[in-house]
């Protein structure tokens, strides 16, 4: 009965983050919930997934529409030359 709701760990994250954004179907969360309660990774990921939503939520409300964040361009520079950095190592 239950092997209908059998899924793999790849298939659960997926649903796991459309779910964050309200994208999963009805079928879709009964299976990530089946897949919770066996994998114990999986779960651990999704509470991770949720708690860092809520940060994430909780620092876009603290920033303010009308003060605009931006990186001067000397910082933009140094940021690609780090980039760089990294691709050719």
């Amino acid at each position: 009965m239950f092997k209908k709701f059998n899924i793999t760990c790849d298939e659960a994250t997926t649903i796991c983050d459309k779910s964050q954004y309200g994208e999963a179907s009805f079928y879709e969360k009964l299976q990530l919930n089946w897949h919770l309660l066996i994998c114990k990774v999986c779960a651990l990921y999704s509470k991770q997934n949720r708690t860092m939503t809520k940060v994430f939520k909780m620092k876009a409300s603290d920033c303010s529409k009308e003060e605009t964040k931006c990186l001067s361009n000397s910082d933009k520079e140094a940021l690609k030359e780090q980039f760089k950095q990294l691709q050719q190592q």
